[in-house]
């Protein structure tokens, strides 16, 4: 049996610590869009046909547009980031991969279990990079690429899209993951997308097998990424919502480590009591088995302000 590895998420394991239905709980403990794309009205078929071409397609086509992929550069839609993932560490040979830590703990997870060597340092003959990194914020450039096999993991990178390096997405061996459920907010929809080398891409594709995608995801994430009125305003308000968290947290004690604009990284005395605290009024919050002081919160809904403010 795999064991489960450390995440934000699991509301229902803290309300039968601490009580309270799911619904009575405000989950901070993600990096999730707390304020969601609004779902369109969906055609039956959606729901009742397979997925077909036209809509593959045209989900394709707007994500190329939206993230400005380069004309060498493949894309493949796949059922979330972490199915990428999973697969990813097939595409070479087992020897060595480079992962700076700390960061998101599915890479070393999935390169490990398909035999890869895990260092944080090279040489090494892959290398991951999360840009923005998760938990602290850091940014990389690409300078930082080497050769090889290279994955740039930007699923909270739609908040600063300036940044992207997506233009590296035509280089042999660049892989560069997005996530739609993270700034839209609909991680039930379960949506991913891998971008970069051509032959890479052709291979997961054939790892992933037929209609990867449901038809509601090819629905909402073409409209979504469609979208981008909403998705300027969108980042103006993360914007204002992450500096009014920081204002809020830093007056009860709190100091800004880092972060995104979708999840801000702090420095407290016990991690582990802020989380029991908080969670005592139902909110949750993220902790990390290797710093006793970095707290991590995602931004509160438009609701949730005055009772996280009355929490602390």
């Amino acid at each position: 049996m795999t064991k489960a590895r450390d995440h934000g998420g699991g509301i229902d394991a803290a309300a039968a610590q601490y009580g309270g239905d799911r619904s009575d709980w405000i989950d901070l403990s993600t990096g999730i869009n707390p304020v969601p794309y609004p779902i369109p009205d969906l055609p039956m078929s959606s729901w009742t046909a397979l997925p077909d071409q036209a809509a593959a397609q045209a989900l394709t086509q707007a994500a190329r547009h939206f993230w400005g992929v380069p004309e060498g550069a493949d894309i493949l839609a796949a059922p979330g980031a972490s199915a990428l993932i999973a697969q990813i560490p097939r595409l070479a040979k087992p020897a060595r991969v480079m992962i700076p830590a700390p960061t998101y703990n599915e890479h070393a997870a999935s390169f490990a279990a398909q035999g890869w060597q895990v260092t944080g340092h090279a040489p090494a003959e892959a290398q991951v990079l999360v840009h923005p990194n998760n938990p602290d914020g850091r940014l990389w450039s690409a300078s930082a690429l080497s050769g090889g096999l290279n994955i740039i993991d930007e699923s909270f990178g739609d908040i600063a899209p300036d940044r992207s390096l997506i233009a590296q997405a035509d280089r042999p061996g660049v892989l560069i993951l997005k996530s739609f459920g993270k700034f839209w907010g609909l991680a039930g929809v379960r949506l991913g997308f891998v971008i970069g080398d051509p032959k890479l891409i052709a291979r997961l594709r054939d790892m992933l097998g037929p209609w990867p995608v449901s038809g509601i995801a090819l629905t909402v994430g073409a409209r979504a990424l469609q979208d981008t009125q909403w998705a300027a305003q969108t980042r103006q308000r993360l914007t204002n919502d992450a500096h009014q968290l920081d204002a809020l947290l830093s007056g009860h004690g709190a100091t800004v480590v880092g972060g995104t604009t979708l999840f801000r990284l702090y420095d407290v005395d016990d991690a582990q009591l802020w989380q029991h605290r908080l969670a005592q009024h139902h909110i949750w919050s993220r902790t990390f088995p290797y710093a006793s002081n970095w707290l991590r919160l995602g931004l509160p809904g438009p609701q949730d302000w005055t009772r996280l403010e009355a929490a602390l």
